[in-house]
């Protein structure tokens, strides 16, 4: 289900998933399809980890990024989730073929 949520986003962020959901900052952006393709990446992660360990990883990931990169965005986009969901994000066919756990591959640089 996708909601919008104007006032929900901080700077350039435009979706969130937060299971179930997909929240997007305009109704416009349903209309993106490799967005919502992200997020349904995101929705699928969330799943497989059972929902709050996703969370509970994705935050713990993000924290030990920050002080390793020392700029908290650079964290966000080293994250696991957010790589793998940015790698495949255009191939609209890639969540009918991933593999459970995709993103641990993500992990390392």
């Amino acid at each position: 289900m996708i909601l919008v949520f104007k006032h929900f986003f901080y700077k350039n962020y435009v979706g969130l998933s937060l299971w179930p959901f997909i929240f997007l900052k305009n109704g416009s952006l349903k209309e993106d399809i490799v967005l919502i393709n992200h997020e349904k990446i995101h929705l699928k992660q969330q799943r497989e980890l059972f929902i709050l360990p996703f969370y509970i990883w994705y935050i713990t990931e993000w924290l030990i990024r920050t002080i390793c990169y020392m700029d908290s965005y650079k964290a966000y986009q080293n994250i696991s989730f957010e790589r793998e969901a940015y790698a495949h994000e255009q191939d609209l066919t890639y969540l009918s073929r991933r593999k459970t756990f995709s993103f641990i591959k993500y992990l390392c640089r």
